[in-house]
């Protein structure tokens, strides 16, 4: 769960519905300055599931008493999203390897990145073990995907790493167009054609709807995605008061276009 403010509201958008922003993103990203995606289809999957694990949370989301809200992805204790991660790539494989495997990579990733969870040696303990079950599902699956003659440019070092990094670029770019742009955001190690670079993301007219981005990284002269949440307009006490809030929450369609500068 994440959380686009309006006025004195909150618009809940779900995990799975950030990473449909980052695969309608995926589906037009590149051009010549960022080359191309590849493999595109499964490239395009894996960015569009990478929050797939999520599903079963957001179906019942926890209440975080000190808010009265629903607890946002960042409130999640460790012992609860490493139970989601791990099963996130079961989810995905049904509907194809590369993606599961992008989807695995984007877990441990996070993992790697963001390391609060070093301060507890009780989160320090599950997360380590899920690293290294993750770590051994995504050696086996390399192997064999190196095996198929589909996969074997894609599983290099060098292709994998591009795409984890692509992953991880869309889902920032998504979580912030879904919270809302006030003000000037820098992504870092973004994959280029030739290296990796810095993109800048900025509201237009102080609109969090309408954003440039600098240097360009799309096929079209601009980009509209969209998503859904659902308005709550009153915080909780209890678990199932939240949660029957948010099933009747009016629905609210958002749209974002980006644009060059």
């Amino acid at each position: 769960m994440l959380y686009r403010a309006i006025g004195e509201n909150r618009i809940c958008i779900t995990q799975p519905t950030h990473a449909w922003v980052s695969g309608q993103m995926a589906q037009v990203w590149g051009n010549e300055r960022f080359g191309s995606v590849a493999p595109y289809e499964a490239v395009c999957l894996g960015a569009e599931q990478h929050d797939i694990g999520w599903i079963p949370w957001e179906s019942a989301p926890t209440l975080n008493p000190d808010t009265g809200y629903p607890h946002s992805f960042l409130e999640v204790a460790p012992e609860v999203h490493t139970k989601l991660w791990a099963g996130a790539k079961h989810l995905v494989m049904p509907m194809g390897r590369y993606a599961a495997l992008l989807v695995s990579l984007h877990g441990t990733g996070l993992y790697e990145r963001f390391t609060h969870w070093k301060k507890s040696p009780e989160s320090t303990r599950v997360v380590e073990a899920f690293l290294q079950q993750e770590k051994e599902f995504q050696r086996h699956l390399i192997n064999q995907l190196a095996d198929d003659p589909a996969y074997q440019a894609y599983v290099t070092p060098e292709a994998i790493a591009r795409n984890q990094r692509l992953v991880a670029t869309l889902d920032a770019l998504s979580l912030a167009i879904c919270m809302g742009v006030t003000a000037q955001k820098q992504f870092e190690q973004v994959p280029s054609a030739t290296g990796e670079t810095t993109l800048t993301l900025m509201p237009i007219n102080n609109d969090p709807t309408q954003l440039s981005v600098e240097p360009w990284c799309f096929q079209s002269e601009e980009v509209t995605v969209v998503f859904e949440g659902r308005i709550l307009t009153q915080k909780a006490n209890d678990e199932q008061t939240m949660r029957e809030q948010l099933a009747i929450a009016p629905w609210v369609t958002i749209t974002a276009t980006l644009r060059p500068i």
